[in-house]
């Protein structure tokens, strides 16, 4: 079996075309979406209208939620220049993602951790950076979960993570649409992959295993740099262009 996993669009049609062109080489039996796949200074309406057409498993990202949960009012910058320009049917498509999916026995998929769309699972912020988290901490985060692969985004960074006390993997496939990015919570922080890229992942099952493969995708990031600058986000379109969240011109 061959399950290719994505994450993270955050609205950015182009990388999601590039993911899409990929997967046709890939032919895997299923694809699955963890999550935040329309919040973005870009083009919300046209990802929506091709996720909602591909039927994937989808996880409801925290950013998923926000726009559904709250008034446009009561919504940062980047959701409320979303909010603004999905159709009814793309809201009413955020309305039916759950916030996590068990897709087999062996397969496990949430946005953040298991019981928050909101925490970070496969990074610690102590800093202003995040790291990878002690073996403690993750089987604390994973909340009993016993699938033998856990697939979480959220972070933006790829990792494929073992627990040596309980054989798990954790899969994090990193961002299709959004490499870096500036937080401040639970403190602030920046997250970035360092190149532009659009990110997957792919697992393949062996007769006892699971092989995890990182792709890493080129695509037009100057246009899609250009559109966040269009619409005011010129952090965006630096972290579009560059991979990097900081002051690069």
């Amino acid at each position: 079996m061959k399950i290719a996993v994505v994450s993270d669009i955050h609205g950015n049609v182009l990388a999601l075309e590039a993911v899409l062109e990929d997967l046709k080489t890939e032919a895997p039996d299923i694809i699955v979406n963890l999550g935040d796949c329309v919040s973005g200074p870009l083009w919300p309406e046209e990802t929506a209208a091709i996720l909602r057409d591909t039927a994937w498993p989808t996880v409801r990202g925290n950013h998923d939620r926000f726009l559904v949960d709250r008034p446009i009012n009561k919504m940062g910058p980047t959701d409320a220049f979303t909010a603004d320009r999905l159709s009814s049917e793309s809201v009413a498509w955020l309305k039916t993602l759950q916030p996590t999916i068990q897709l087999t026995d062996e397969i496990f998929l949430c946005h953040g951790t298991p019981d928050n769309d909101d925490r970070y699972l496969t990074e610690k912020v102590e800093g202003p950076k995040g790291h990878l988290p002690d073996e403690e901490t993750l089987l604390a985060d994973i909340k009993g979960e016993r699938a033998p692969v856990i697939c979480c985004g959220h972070t933006h960074i790829p990792r494929v993570i073992r627990l040596q006390a309980t054989g798990q993997t954790i899969l994090n496939p990193g961002s299709v649409g959004l490499p870096s990015y500036e937080d401040n919570h639970p403190q602030r922080h920046k997250m970035e992959a360092g190149s532009p890229h659009a990110r997957y992942a792919v697992m393949t099952k062996t007769q006892s295993s699971w092989n995890f493969q990182e792709k890493i995708l080129t695509y037009d990031w100057d246009t899609a740099a250009r559109e966040a600058k269009m619409n005011g986000r010129k952090a965006w379109a630096r972290s579009l262009k560059h991979g990097f969240f900081g002051p690069l011109s």
